[in-house]
C-alpha cells in the first residue's frame, strides 16, 4: 500500500484501463497524487468511484463534509482444472470494508489519514483457491489472497503526507504487496491471479501483511522515486496485536528499498523501471530462513492501448518460492466501460531451501479479460496452463479455467 509510495488515491486496475486510454504525457502530474498500489484502499476507493451506483454521489458529499471515504465489496474466485494429484476444483469469497478519514491538512497536499481494510475469506468449495496449487502438484501460489482465513485485518496505518506531497509516511500495520513492486496489472482483484504475475514474480520471500512496521517513500522532480519499509515479518491478519510482541520482543523483520523511475507520478505503475531489494530476518517460530533478493520490473503504454511489462527476480532463501523467475506480458484496452485484457507468460525455477529438494523448472501462462457488466459489477473469465508441474512429475502440464466475480458498493 504503501509507495508505489507515490500514488496516492488515483490508480488501481480501472485506473490502469484509464491510463492506457490517455497518452501518456498526461501523466506527468502533481506528485501528491500518487502513493498507493492497485490493490490498496485509496486506490481501490477511487476506482470504484468511477463505476457505481447512485449513491456515489452521497458518498462523494461525505468525503467533502468530513473527509471520509469507505467502500466495500463482494469477490468470488473459481478453478477447474484439466487434470490434478488431488481435487479439481476451488473456489473463495472474499469480503472486504475498506476506508480513508482525512483527518488533519484537508485542503493541503501535506495531509494526515487514517487507512483500514478488513476482509473476510472464506472457501466456497473443499479447496480455498490460494490451496488450489498444492493439489495441482504446481510449485507455487494461485490466487494468494483467496484463503480460508476468515475474518482478518488487512492493514491499518496512518499515511501522512509531506513536502508538499512529493513524500509519504505510513507507520501501523501495513500490507508490503501494496507497496512493493507494485504495477497496474498486479491487484488480485482485478488483475492477474498467479502470483507469477504479481509481486516479486514469485522471489521475495515473506511478504507478509496487518505487519506492524513503517514504510515510506519521495518523489524527486516527478522522474524519480525511492521508497522503502521495515515491518514485523510474523504480522499475523488473524491476531493484529500481537504484532506488538513479535515486532519489539523477537525483532525478526522484513525489510525492502525500491528505487525507480517514470515519466510522472500519475504514471508510476504503467511508464516505469524499478529494482526492487528485499531481506527477510529468519523466524524461529516458523522455522524459515533467513534471506534476500532482488527483483526488476519494466513497463511502459504503446500506442494509447497496449500496456507490455517484463519482470523477474532472485531469491537466496528467505521462504521465496521461486529462486529465479521471469515474466512478460501485456495489458490492453480501447474502452474503459468495456474492460482490460491481460495476457502473460511465466517461467521460474523452484527455490531449493523451500521446497528441501531441487525440482524441475515449470511455466506458466494466464490470460484473463475483466468484463464490467453493469454499475460496480464486473466478470472476469480467465485460462492458465502450467507447464512441467514440479510437484508432479508425472503431469506434462495442466490447465485451469476461472471464473471472478466483483461487486462493489
Amino acid at each position: 500500500m504503501l509507495l508505489a509510495l507515490t500514488l496516492n488515491r488515483r490508480i488501481v486496475v480501472a485506473s490502469a484501463i484509464f491510463a492506457l486510454v490517455v497518452p501518456a504525457t498526461l501523466h506527468a502530474q502533481s506528485a501528491s497524487d500518487q502513493l498507493a498500489g492497485p490493490g490498496s484502499t485509496s486506490a481501490q476507493l477511487d476506482s470504484d468511484s468511477r463505476s457505481q451506483h447512485r449513491w456515489t454521489d452521497w458518498k462523494a458529499a461525505l468525503k467533502d463534509s468530513t473527509g471520509l471515504d469507505f467502500g466495500f465489496d463482494f469477490i468470488a474466485l473459481g478453478y477447474v482444472a484439466s487434470q490434478s494429484v488431488g481435487e479439481e476444483t476451488a473456489a473463495t469469497g472474499v469480503m472486504r470494508l475498506f476506508g480513508e478519514w482525512e483527518l488533519t491538512g484537508r485542503g493541503t497536499k501535506n495531509t494526515g489519514t487514517l487507512v483500514g481494510k478488513v476482509d473476510y475469506r472464506h472457501r466456497l468449495d473443499t479447496v480455498p483457491v490460494k490451496s488450489f496449487a498444492g493439489e495441482l502438484g504446481y510449485a507455487g501460489i494461485i490466487g494468494p489472497t483467496y484463503s480460508d482465513q476468515r475474518l482478518r485485518l488487512t492493514h491499518l496505518f496512518w499515511n501522512q503526507n509531506f513536502a508538499g506531497g512529493r513524500g509519504a509516511v505510513y507507520a501501523g500495520w501495513l500490507d508490503t504487496t501494496d507497496y512493493i513492486d507494485a504495477y497496474a496489472l498486479a491487484s488480485p482483484w482485478q488483475g492477474f491471479a498467479n502470483l507469477a504475475f504479481q509481486t516479486g514474480t514469485g522471489t521475495i520471500g515473506g511478504l507478509p501483511d496487518a505487519a506492524l512496521g513503517v514504510a515510506a517513500g519521495y518523489f524527486w522532480k516527478n522522474n524519480a522515486y525511492i521508497n522503502g519499509g521495515i515491518v514485523d515479518a510474523n504480522g499475523n491478519a488473524r491476531d493484529p496485536l500481537a504484532g506488538f510482541d513479535t515486532f519489539f520482543g523477537d525483532g525478526e523483520t522484513f525489510k525492502s528499498l525500491e528505487v525507480g523511475w517514470t515519466t510522472g507520478p500519475r504514471a508510476r505503475f504503467f511508464n516505469s523501471a524499478h529494482v526492487t531489494l528485499w531481506q527477510i530476518d529468519a523466524r524461529e517460530e516458523e522455522g524459515t530462513p533467513s534471506g534476500y533478493g532482488v527483483s526488476f520490473h519494466l513497463s511502459y503504454v504503446v500506442s494509447k492501448h497496449w500496456l507490455p511489462f517484463l519482470r523477474g527476480g532472485w531469491a537466496d532463501a528467505g521462504d521465496a518460492l521461486y529462486e529465479t523467475a521471469f515474466a512478460a506480458g501485456f495489458g490492453y484496452s480501447r474502452n474503459p466501460s468495456k474492460g482490460l485484457l491481460g495476457v502473460g507468460a511465466s517461467w521460474n525455477r523452484p527455490n531449493a531451501d523451500t521446497y528441501g529438494t531441487e525440482l524441475d523448472d515449470q511455466v506458466a501462462v494466464e490470460a484473463f479479460w475483466m468484463l464490467e457488466l453493469a454499475k460496480g459489477i464486473e466478470l472476469t473469465p480467465s485460462v492458465q496452463y502450467i507447464g512441467n508441474p514440479a510437484l508432479n512429475p508425472e503431469a506434462g502440464s495442466t490447465a485451469l479455467f476461472g471464473l471472478r466475480f466483483r461487486a462493489a458498493f
